[in-house]
C-alpha cells in the first residue's frame, strides 16, 4: 500500500508541475513564480515568395524574415501565453495603404495575393504589422481586432493563465519606404485608449494594481511582490517594449505609471521598473537570474532572426530556461514551413507554461 500512495503521490506531483491547467488552481503560485513561452512578432503573415525573392536578392541578410505565425486565436488554443503585437501610428487612416511590395509582385510577373480587401487600413488608429512596404501581412491590421480577438478568446477559455502582450512602437525609417508618423507622448496615449475600449478593468493587470499602497512600482514587486495567479486569472498584462525615450514620453503622460495600462521596460533602480525586457540570454544569463531573483519579471527569446532555427541550435533556449525568465519567445512553437528544420521550442511534454524551477 506503501509503495502505491508513494506512486500515486510522485503521479500528482508530475501531474501538477508540468500540465498547465493546474498552475492556476493553486492559490500560493505569484504571477513571477511561472514560466510562459510565447511568440514573436506574433501576427505576422510570411511575405509571398515573389517579394521576398526579390528582398534576398537585394540584401541576403533579410532571410531573417522567412518566418510567419498561425492566427492569435490558434496560437493561445495551442498554449503560449505571451504575444508580441507591432503597432505603427496611423491617426487619419490610410496611410498605408497600397504598399509598394504589392507593385513588386505584379512587377515581376505575378499576382499578388488579396490584401485588405476590407479597406480596415482607411480606419483611423493603431495599425499592426511588421514593415511599412515589404513586411505587412499581418492577421490582424487594426490593432483593436486584435485586442478583439483576444478578449474573445479569453471569454470562451474561462480561468486561462494571464497572457503577457509586450508592445513595439514602430517608426523608424527604411529607406525607399514611406516615412512612419512618430511616437509622440499624444500618440503613445492612443494605445492605452485602444486597449481601454476593447478590455474592462477587470481583466487587465495594471501597475496601479500591483503598486497598491506602495509608494512605487519598484518598491511594490521587491517588497509585497507580484499578484498571486488565482486573483489575476484571465488577465491580461501590456507591456511598452521600448528604450528609455519613449518610455519617457509615456511616463509623462503617466507619473509613477498611475492609472497607465502600460508596464514599461525600465532598468532596476527606477520607481516603474519592474517588468525588464532582455534578449539575450546568453550574454545576459547571470544579469536575468540576478533580477528574476528579487522579484522583477522578465521577456527574454529563445532564438531571433531564423538564425537557431537553421542550425538546430537550442543553447539560447536552454540559457533562457534556466535564467528564470517568466516570459520566452520564439518563432518556432512549431517547426518551419519555409526551410527544412526540426527546430521547435516547448518545455517538457510539449507544453507552453510552467512553474518556474529555481
Amino acid at each position: 500500500m506503501k509503495t502505491i500512495y508513494t506512486a500515486l503521490t510522485l503521479i500528482i506531483s508530475l501531474l501538477f508541475f508540468n500540465n498547465p491547467r493546474l498552475i492556476e488552481n493553486s492559490k500560493k503560485i505569484k504571477l513571477n513564480e511561472i514560466q510562459v513561452i510565447g511568440s514573436h512578432n506574433s501576427y505576422k503573415i510570411g511575405i509571398e515568395k515573389p517579394l521576398f525573392n526579390y528582398l534576398i536578392n537585394m540584401n541576403p541578410s533579410l532571410d531573417g524574415l522567412e518566418y510567419e505565425h498561425i492566427p492569435l486565436t490558434d496560437q493561445l488554443n495551442l498554449g503560449l501565453r505571451a504575444l508580441e503585437l507591432d503597432v505603427f501610428n496611423d491617426p487619419n487612416g490610410g496611410y498605408y495603404n497600397n504598399p509598394k511590395g504589392l507593385d513588386i509582385v505584379r512587377g515581376s510577373g505575378n499576382t499578388a495575393l488579396p490584401f485588405d480587401e476590407e479597406e480596415k487600413l482607411k480606419v483611423p488608429g493603431l495599425k499592426v504589422f511588421h514593415i511599412q512596404e515589404i513586411d505587412f501581412r499581418s492577421h490582424q491590421l487594426l490593432f483593436k481586432d486584435a485586442l478583439r480577438e483576444l478578449i474573445k478568446w479569453s471569454e470562451s477559455n474561462d480561468g486561462h493563465t494571464p497572457i503577457i502582450i509586450t508592445i513595439n512602437t514602430k517608426d523608424a525609417e527604411v529607406p525607399l519606404t514611406r516615412k512612419p508618423f512618430p511616437f509622440t507622448a499624444e500618440a503613445l496615449q492612443y494605445i492605452d485608449k485602444e486597449i481601454q475600449q476593447v478590455f474592462e478593468k477587470k481583466s487587465l493587470i495594471t501597475p496601479d494594481m500591483v503598486r497598491g499602497n506602495f509608494k512605487t512600482l519598484e518598491q511594490a514587486i521587491l517588497t509585497n511582490g507580484w499578484p498571486l495567479l488565482h486573483d489575476v486569472k484571465n488577465r491580461f498584462l501590456f507591456v511598452l517594449d521600448e528604450g528609455d525615450e519613449k518610455t519617457n514620453e509615456y511616463i509623462s503622460s503617466f507619473p509613477n505609471l498611475k492609472g497607465a495600462v502600460l508596464f514599461v521596460n525600465k532598468e532596476e533602480g527606477n520607481p516603474v521598473a519592474a517588468f525588464r525586457i532582455i534578449n539575450d540570454p546568453i550574454k545576459n544569463l547571470e544579469k536575468i537570474k540576478s533580477l528574476v531573483a528579487l522579484g522583477y519579471m522578465v521577456r527574454t527569446r529563445a532564438d531571433a532572426d531564423t538564425k537557431e532555427a537553421r542550425t538546430n541550435d537550442y543553447t539560447k533556449f536552454e540559457n533562457a530556461k534556466a535564467s528564470g525568465a517568466q516570459v520566452i519567445t520564439t518563432d518556432y512553437y512549431k517547426p518551419s514551413t519555409f526551410f527544412d528544420s526540426k527546430y521547435k521550442i516547448s518545455f517538457e511534454n510539449d507544453v507552453f507554461e510552467r512553474i518556474r524551477k529555481e
